[in-house]
């Protein structure tokens, strides 16, 4: 069996799950050998009885049940789906909402988020675990979910006429992606609207840049991180190269709504930026520590503010809990998600995995930030009139004129 640690996504206000895809695309990044982030409100800590199951009696139960479903159930039978929510269930009786069970081409779909191009509709997604409902959070432009009208604050309630309410997210994605047709049928209920609304949303290759930049006024460097792939390090040092060419003297890094990623992205690019010491560390349930440490050699010399917000999740709250533990910078905005659950997938021999909680994170002095999420340095609410846009314009956005505003104020300072 192959192990690898990861630490899944997530961003949504309240109690929720969060993976990220560009539909269907992210689901929390996971990737092979890699550690990567999670994010979950519920606590999953503490000892329990070690699972024993009576494997006769079980075998037995299964084919009496086998047997009344043969001879009473009036419908056709999918026996490989039958078999697949044996083993689905089995995982969900642990009562940890992130752990899961994966069939192999769940698994595919799952290792295809860090390629950087995605067959999808383009859009980021997040389910709230109470009431099972998926909230579109972003919608990329120039994609097909953007093209068609789809919204952020959108909630889709079914595709191609499945209930989605019901079902694991990468459930809803895995159905976005492999529906047959070229397009897929979303049916979404958007605030405003009385009746149900339903979009047919053409799947193709969709192509979306991790890192954007622009030189704003004054010599401020504007960096947005979207997420942290595995192309995002190459990516972030591409575009801090390119604004320093251009005499970058103060630097802001946009995390808002960045719900994640690769752990050993973050850590190069905090690299970038750190002093030496400690970046990350993880604990598991015997205390076992593992550290990620930064050797200092590329310390940020210049001013920097780092926005934030509730959707900022894993890989985001590790570097703004680097910034703020290490008071290298500004944090900008409204507190973020609040998770720190370490999970690890286990492949199985048939291609198939699961995926259960190991174990959690700490920010760099220790501080566990799991259901509390970091708080910003100046705080300050995106004005409710951009909420539903797709995209806010510099000028019009005032999380963002606050972070130059705070920027600006240290050279009156």
């Amino acid at each position: 069996m192959e192990k690898r640690s990861s630490f899944l996504t997530g961003a949504m206000c309240g109690i929720c799950l969060t993976l990220l895809l560009l539909l269907g695309v992210r689901f929390g990044t996971e990737a092979a050998q890699r550690q990567e982030l999670s994010a979950a409100i519920d606590e999953t800590e503490g000892e329990s009885e070690k699972l024993n199951l009576d494997l006769e009696q079980s075998s037995q139960k299964i084919q009496a049940i086998e047997e009344i479903i043969n001879e009473y159930f009036y419908d056709e039978v999918d026996a490989e789906k039958v078999e697949d929510y044996l083993y689905k269930g089995l995982i969900a009786g642990l009562g940890d909402p992130y752990a899961a069970y994966y069939t192999e081409e769940e698994l595919a779909s799952m290792l295809e988020s860090t390629s950087g191009e995605y067959d999808g509709i383009g859009v980021t997604v997040t389910q709230d675990q109470q009431t099972g409902e998926v909230t579109i959070v972003k919608c990329y432009e120039n994609t097909p979910a953007a093209e068609v009208g789809l919204l952020p604050g959108d909630i889709i309630t079914k595709v191609n006429d499945e209930e989605t309410s019901a079902m694991d997210l990468n459930n809803v994605v895995s159905l976005i992606k492999t529906a047959e047709g070229e397009t897929v049928k979303i049916t979404i209920e958007r605030e405003g609207s009385a009746e149900e609304l339903v979009f047919y949303v053409e799947r193709r290759k969709v192509e979306i840049p991790t890192v954007e930049y622009e030189m704003l006024e004054n010599q401020i460097g504007y960096i947005r991180i979207a997420e942290f792939d595995t192309v995002t390090e190459e990516q972030f040092l591409a575009a801090k190269e390119a604004l320093e060419s251009q005499g970058m003297e103060k630097l802001i890094i946009d995390l808002r709504s960045n719900l994640g990623g690769v752990l050993d992205t973050v850590c190069e690019i905090l690299r970038e930026i750190l002093p030496e010491g400690l970046i990350v560390y993880t604990e598991d349930k015997n205390g076992v520590r593992e550290n990620f440490e930064c050797d200092g050699t590329k310390e940020l010399q210049i001013p920097l503010a780092v926005l934030i917000n509730g959707y900022s999740a894993s890989a985001s709250e590790i570097f703004a809990g680097a910034v703020k533990d290490y008071g290298i910078g500004t944090l900008v905005g409204t507190t973020t998600y609040g998770k720190g659950i370490v999970q690890q997938t286990i492949r199985l021999s048939d291609g198939s995995a699961v995926k259960l909680t190991i174990a959690k994170y700490f920010t760099p002095l220790g501080q566990d930030i799991h259901g509390k999420g970091i708080e910003p340095d100046v705080e300050v609410e995106l004005d409710e009139a951009l909420a539903n846009q797709i995209e806010i314009t510099k000028e019009e956005d005032n999380q963002l004129q606050k972070a130059i505003e705070v920027l600006e104020a240290e050279d009156a300072g």
